[in-house]
């Protein structure tokens, strides 16, 4: 079956360069500072993405993090837990628009 994500296709990430090389460097030097080591570690970071990556669905990554994760010294257990985090926040942000329903609702039920 075919469809617009290939993984292979990840390892093309840099060729977005090709455009703009001055907007990437500036991209992939924030990105590297964001993901070097501070308040929090490398690993801790790398379970973050993860969970993010599940909560906007990238597929690519879902994939680099899940590689990330496990070179960092995650286990599945672990990436587990953080995916089911990323789900019950993602609920839960829908659960609490339901609010503005409930109040359009009630003012138009007047």
């Amino acid at each position: 079956m075919d469809s617009y994500y290939h993984s292979h296709d990840l390892a093309k990430f840099s060729d977005m360069g090709k455009g703009n090389k001055d907007l990437w460097e500036k991209f992939m030097g924030y990105y590297s500072a964001v993901f070097a080591e501070g308040a929090l570690s490398a690993r801790e970071k790398a379970l973050i993405a993860l969970a993010v990556a599940h909560t906007v669905q990238c597929p690519y990554c879902i994939d680099a993090y899940t590689q990330e994760s496990l070179q960092k010294g995650s286990n599945v257990e672990e990436m587990t837990e953080a995916v089911h985090v990323a789900c019950a926040i993602r609920g839960g942000a829908s659960l609490v628009h339901g609010v503005q329903m409930r109040n359009v609702a009630g003012k138009l039920s007047m």
